[in-house]
């Protein structure tokens, strides 16, 4: 109980800050006359359905993945509840930490073994890291760079364009590492990792990294021989989730602003998903709010429809999480430990 109520206090900062972040940018931009200005007809209805359709795929696609890397071990129950503890824990830590590394908590005692959970671990890593090293590149020879960053560069949108870019990179470097450690040479890049942290300040890292290091030899020893099907799957599982997170935002739009391009609104998404893996907030609680009103501000007539489609946005990819999180993890607690099995 205690945990719990530890828990519960971690999730209300996330809240706290990013109502704060909200309040402020109503009390700053907001119309009112421009919220009565919104025709609640059977389109915003329809649209506002379509964004939850939109989130169980999302909720679908990362199930599925579950039941994919753990060999159908995980059975679509136990995947669901691991997906949604999951998304939990990442929305009540900053994203930096990496909240959804207590997966492994989770699969554990949904019955999976602590080795084979470290495998599906990382391997959900490398594949969302993937799926970005390759999307974001391919977005941006799409829709081209006016279209992406907005047509009148001012400074904020100078630096959002460079933090992009530059937080990309790292995401490259990240894969190219998991990609090399974990399908081609896990030895050669352990030997790497623990002769670089073993020099200066970086000695305080070299458990940790002897950790992670040890992890993807193993986790390379379970999926070196999977079959082209497996790995079809895994990835397509990646895609229908990321692409249904992204298609949330669009049928906000299509909701509130119909005119803006569903096209460039999909592309900005790359951008902010991008920019919110390095958020020091919990759930990326104030950046994710100021970062959409102020990214996609030049595709909306005015400000306020910004700031309804944000707080949307939040309560269908956050704050739901947060109820339901907060609702399932008592159960969850006393619910007895699964028999592992390998």
């Amino acid at each position: 109980m205690n945990n719990f109520r530890g828990i519960l206090l971690k999730s209300t900062l996330p809240v706290l800050i990013g109502l704060s972040v909200v309040a402020w940018l109503f009390v700053k931009d907001f119309n009112w006359d421009d919220w009565k200005d919104i025709n609640w007809s059977y389109h915003v209805v329809i649209a506002l359905i379509l964004a939850f359709v939109a989130l169980i795929g999302r909720e679908f696609g990362l199930m599925w993945r579950f039941r994919v890397l753990s060999d159908k071990r995980l059975n679509w129950m136990s995947s669901f509840r691991v997906t949604l503890l999951c998304e939990f824990t990442s929305a009540i830590t900053p994203t930096t930490a990496g909240g959804s590394a207590l997966s492994m908590v989770f699969m554990s005692k949904e019955g999976v073994s602590s080795g084979r959970a470290t495998t599906i671990t990382l391997t959900t890593f490398l594949l969302d890291e993937a799926f970005f090293v390759l999307m974001c590149p391919l977005i941006f020879i799409l829709v081209g760079k006016s279209q992406l960053f907005g047509f009148d560069l001012t400074k904020v949108e100078s630096g959002i364009r460079a933090a992009y870019w530059i937080v990309w990179g790292g995401i490259v470097l990240i894969t190219a590492l998991l990609f090399v450690g974990i399908l081609i040479k896990p030895h050669v890049i352990r030997n790497i990792l623990l002769k670089l942290f073993s020099f200066g300040k970086l000695k305080k890292w070299f458990p940790k990294v002897d950790k992670l290091t040890a992890e993807m030899i193993t986790t390379s020893c379970e999926i070196k021989d999977k079959s082209y099907d497996w790995w079809f799957k895994a990835c397509s599982a990646t895609v229908i989730s990321w692409f249904s997170r992204f298609m949330i935002v669009n049928a906000l739009f299509y909701a509130f602003a119909e005119y803006a391009s569903q096209i460039v609104v999909f592309a900005r998404q790359t951008v902010v998903w991008t920019l919110l893996t390095v958020s020091p907030t919990p759930g990326g609680s104030g950046v994710s709010e100021w970062l959409f009103t102020t990214y996609y501000g030049d595709l909306l007539n005015d400000v306020s429809i910004a700031l309804v489609i944000a707080l949307f946005w939040r309560i269908i990819t956050y704050y739901i999480y947060l109820a339901i999180g907060i609702t399932l993890l008592p159960s969850w607690i006393r619910k007895p430990r699964i028999n592992k099995y390998d």
